[in-house]
């Protein structure tokens, strides 16, 4: 699965499996950011993103975890 910066809910399960120790509320948006152009299938330039997209990759992870 190729992931895009729109793939927010996709993302967030793949951070949660990468990460599955990791608390998403003390992230901070660039560690989430870096992360995120690492994971396995992300395709998309990174300057792409901005602190809304972020910020909905974090409230869907918080999510995942509840």
């Amino acid at each position: 699965m190729q992931l895009k910066w729109t793939d927010t809910l996709d993302i967030a399960i793949e951070l949660d499996e990468t990460y599955p120790d990791v608390d998403p509320r003390y992230v901070r948006f660039t560690d989430l950011h870096d992360w995120v152009c690492k994971l396995d299938g992300f395709d998309d330039e990174p300057e792409k993103s901005n602190e809304k997209i972020l910020e909905s990759i974090q409230m869907n992870w918080i999510e995942e975890k509840d």
